[in-house]
């Protein structure tokens, strides 16, 4: 057993938070531009491009220190401080931006393992308990330095890497095509406006907001607000809890759309596909519940619901306090925006019916490796399995 920090610096690595707010203001970013790693790119293990935020060429330079090189470990300094993301080869150069942790084992071990290593219930469990904050857990150097771990030989490292490695490969792999697939989708809807056909329509023509549901069966499956994604479509993970009084009910086809600041500012959007035929879903109060009216295609509701002029207007219709600000369904069902006639859409939603279809079958066999990966995951680290063993099983799934 070694600390996190100490084998860091065994290898000539340490552990650094990212540049701070006064080194990089909002200000700051750019379009186009080198990518700076934020909480809400950090995934299981993995980084995601999908909206995130990009600095300049100049920016970079002066942030050098931050830039992070393939094999590193990116941690978020707040919140849910158990993710942490493994940088690719692919990704180096990047910044570790405001929010984040960088984890840099150096040449004593394996990084990819320590990851893994970083992913056990052991050390998710230290961690909770070491975090501090009342309201919203929060990560530093230090406490982040004191996480114990396991370290076998480093032959036994690599070889454990390489096997959990080969699932989280496939897995980044599935989730390649999640952007391409929405951008193509929103040209077509954008196309959409300047048919000959096209006049000024309410949304409400099209989408009903919050519709009636019938009462969930004990358990339910539950949404929170966690779970939207901010940069696609994917709801990838989802709870089971007995049912209670409240929250926003849904059903396969529906669009959850977060109402509150700073969750929709950071577009947590998401589209229900993982229900079972007639179930109902419950989520957060906080959710505004999108769903095709009869005609439209299911899947037009999340292409509505992240078109860049409908969420400029839910922006500017929010009310309240400041930092409880909140949008009605009754307000979102009033944007107006240049669109077809209903059998315009017939196209669009027969496309995106296809897509969104592909995109649920790559998630779903993403869930069933994450689950493999999990579950061998702590048989090696305990030496219960073998690394060959544990490769045959990973070449049956693959």
């Amino acid at each position: 057993m070694v600390t996190l920090g100490e084998l860091c610096r065994r290898g000539g690595g340490g552990i650094q938070t990212g540049p701070f707010g006064s080194q990089l203001h909002a200000a700051d970013y750019v379009e186009d531009g080198i990518p700076s790693v934020m909480p809400q790119n950090i995934r299981e293990n993995s980084l995601s491009a999908e909206g995130i935020a990009r600095v300049s060429d100049v920016d970079a330079e002066r942030l050098t220190k931050h830039r992070l090189i393939a094999g590193d470990i990116v941690y978020s300094r707040r919140g849910d401080v158990e993710k942490r993301a493994w940088v690719r080869p692919e990704q180096e150069g990047w910044l570790c931006g405001t929010g984040c942790l960088r984890v840099r084992v150096g040449d004593r071990a394996d990084s990819r393992f320590v990851s893994y290593a970083l992913g056990t219930e052991d050390a998710r469990t230290w961690i909770r308990r070491h975090a501090v904050g009342a309201t919203m857990l929060n990560l530093n150097t230090s406490i982040l330095g004191q996480v114990p771990l396991p370290v076998p030989a480093f032959r036994e490292q690599v070889g454990i890497a390489e096997v959990l490695g080969a699932l989280d490969d496939k897995i980044a792999a599935n989730e390649a095509p999640n952007g391409s697939v929405e951008r193509l989708l929103r040209a077509h809807l954008a196309r959409l406006s300047d048919l000959p056909s096209a006049g000024p329509r309410e949304i409400s023509e099209l989408i009903d907001f919050n519709p009636r549901c019938s009462a969930p069966l004990d358990p339910i499956t539950f949404v929170d607000m966690n779970k939207l994604p901010t940069a696609d479509s994917v709801i990838r993970d989802w709870g089971s809890r007995p049912a209670v009084a409240g929250g926003a009910r849904f059903m396969n086809g529906d669009t959850l759309l977060a109402r509150i600041t700073p969750c929709l500012e950071n577009r947590k959007t998401g589209f229900v596909d993982f229900l079972e035929a007639g179930e109902v879903g419950v989520g957060s109060t906080e959710f505004v519940v999108m769903r095709s009216r009869r005609g439209i295609a299911k899947s037009v509701s999340y292409l509505l619901a992240t078109d860049e002029g409908f969420r400029t207007h839910a922006a500017l219709h929010m009310t309240g306090t400041s930092g409880r600000q909140r949008v009605a369904a009754a307000d979102l069902a009033k944007y107006e925006m240049l669109l077809p006639p209903d059998e315009g859409f017939r196209e669009l939603g027969e496309l995106a019916t296809a897509l969104f279809t592909r995109l649920a079958q790559a998630r779903d066999e993403n869930r069933t490796l994450a689950a493999l990966r999990d579950t061998l995951l702590p048989e090696l680290m305990a030496g219960r399995l073998r690394v060959k063993d544990a490769e045959h099983r990973v070449e049956e799934a693959l």
